[in-house]
């Protein structure tokens, strides 16, 4: 395992980035594409439900037949690698975003617009602050999956910690099995970690907003 890393950690470096740049590439677009769908649709259910279950049959293809299908469209590579891992998060975030938002309790919504807010309002400063605890566990759920499956992505050369697991398969060593087990592991615990860190603040501010609200108005 030493000698192994000893020999070859240059290349084990720019896996770890390549796999890194993918999975938060990916995550950060699924994001801001389920963001946008849940503003303009947050108020036709049907609609939601609808692109949940299109985005659940495409979560239950398998990763190669995925790859495989997207290659005469976007070619080898990351890009195609990324198109492909952020279609799988975007079923993760819509289902846990939906789910967040419409667990805010109604009597908070109507107490809300009773108190002059417009629809707008109600959802940027209290539905969606209230729904955070279960945006950022659907975050944390869609991480931990792309981080699992962006190893698959070096089949079509897309780099990342799979080229490892693939050369040890290949050779039949296992110090490239482990390695690459390992530092999955510890990119994908790094991760979450500081998005725990983020939900952390964002929940912390927006309390003390509220506090400060309370003040005022004793």
């Amino acid at each position: 395992m030493i000698e192994y890393w000893q020999i070859n950690w240059p290349i084990m470096v720019v896996d770890l980035q390549q796999h890194a740049t993918m999975a938060l590439a990916s995550l950060g677009s699924a994001l801001a594409i389920a963001g946008v769908i849940i503003i303009l649709l947050i108020h036709r259910e049907k609609w939601l439900n609808g692109l949940v279950y299109f985005f659940s049959l495409l979560y239950s293809v398998p990763s190669f037949a995925f790859f495989a299908l997207l290659l005469p469209v976007s070619g080898l590579g990351m890009r195609t690698a990324i198109i492909v891992l952020t279609l799988y998060c975007e079923y993760v975030l819509l289902r846990t975003f939906i789910t967040g938002i419409q667990e805010v309790a109604p009597a908070l919504v109507d107490v809300a617009k009773g108190m002059g807010m417009t629809t707008r309002q109600v959802f940027f400063k209290v539905q969606l602050p209230l729904a955070m605890p279960a945006i950022f566990s659907g975050l944390q759920i869609a991480l931990a999956s792309t981080m699992g499956i962006a190893t698959i992505a070096a089949t079509i050369n897309a780099g990342g910690l799979g080229q490892l697991l693939f050369e040890g398969l290949q050779s039949q060593q296992v110090a490239p099995i482990l390695w690459g087990t390992i530092l999955t592991i510890i990119l994908t615990l790094v991760c979450a970690g500081f998005l725990k860190l983020i939900e952390w603040l964002l929940i912390h501010r927006w309390q003390s907003v509220i506090n400060r609200r309370k003040e005022e108005r004793a």
